[in-house]
């Protein structure tokens, strides 16, 4: 039997076990709500911990390990620094418990972007090259750079941290086309009733119900994922400017409402971009959709 690996993504929305093949078959996967998670009374890392356990213990033939998460990372990957989404995961050596607990295994711990980047490189449905910006939009909004077929993460390890760069409504990229940053817009266009929407007196709006009414035509909806193309070109402008790599991959939920998204997002790119970065420029959706952040948690142990 070929060697499979657990590939882990952790999430603000959810947590993601998946078992995965060396040619990136998604064997089995289960998910956990990462709030749910974070409400026990031990709090998200050892109920997070308890769950890789009894996971483990259900597939003995599992060595490697590799984790995806939303933060920032210690220069040798091993201690968590700064995690907005789970406050809980902050500022712990993660690794150093890992490898405490399950001696017998091996453990690889990366960025979420980073990792989902490095899936993309190894599991792609076609051809891509070397030298790509990879940019999510999930709970967060994450950002990496696949330069010479290797994640590029800067001195410190964490480059790309594109969420957090300002825009120009005085908040973060992530803040203004994150989950709550969507919402937000939504609620903001509703209460000023200048358009019709069914999701009016909607108290349980999330990003989905807003995603899904965008896909029906929805007026609001639709202006709130114009607005997001908007932000979203302008923060692949910045990216463009600094790294001036041809392709960029787009990854998360973008794909769903892509078509609606698309028009405000070029207008972005060639209002700031010269002749030089439109000529060359690549930008497509990535092919591992929902499976992203489990591919790549795994192609790190797989890349090892």
């Amino acid at each position: 039997m070929s060697e499979t690996y657990l590939g882990i993504d952790i999430g603000g929305t959810n947590t993601k076990f998946g078992i995965v093949s060396r040619q990136g078959e998604l064997l089995e996967k289960v998910k956990y709500p990462t709030a749910e998670l974070s409400a026990e009374p031990e709090g998200y890392i050892e109920a997070f911990l308890g769950k890789l356990t009894a996971f483990l213990e259900r597939h003995p033939e599992i060595k490697k390990v590799g984790l995806g998460v939303p933060g920032t990372l210690g220069p040798r990957r091993r201690k968590t620094m700064e995690f907005p989404n789970i406050p809980g995961l902050s500022n712990y050596d993660l690794m150093d418990r890992l490898e405490s607990d399950f001696p017998a295994h091996v453990f690889r711990l990366e960025n979420d972007a980073n990792a989902a980047a490095l899936g993309e490189f190894f599991f792609a449905k076609e051809v891509i090259p070397d030298d790509y910006i990879f940019l999510t939009l999930g709970t967060g909004v994450g950002g990496a750079v696949i330069y010479e077929k290797d994640i590029f993460g800067g001195e410190g390890g964490n480059a790309m941290e594109v969420g957090h760069i300002p825009v120009g409504n005085g908040k973060s990229l992530e803040e203004t086309i994150g989950k709550k940053g969507i919402v937000a817009m939504c609620r903001k266009y509703l209460e000023e009733g200048k358009l019709d929407s069914k999701l009016k007196n909607n108290e349980s709006l999330n990003s989905k119900k807003i995603q899904k009414a965008c896909l029906e035509g929805d007026p609001v909806a639709v202006k709130v994922f114009t607005k997001v193309g908007k932000y979203l070109g302008q923060g692949i402008v910045s990216n463009l400017r600094i790294l001036d790599i041809a392709t960029v991959i787009l990854g998360g939920g973008v794909a769903e409402t892509y078509d609606v998204l698309y028009p405000a997002m070029m207008e972005e790119l060639e209002k700031w971009l010269t002749p030089y970065y439109l000529e060359k420029l690549n930008i497509k959706t990535a092919s591992l959709a929902n499976e992203a952040g489990i591919l790549g948690a795994a192609s790190l142990v797989i890349a090892s």
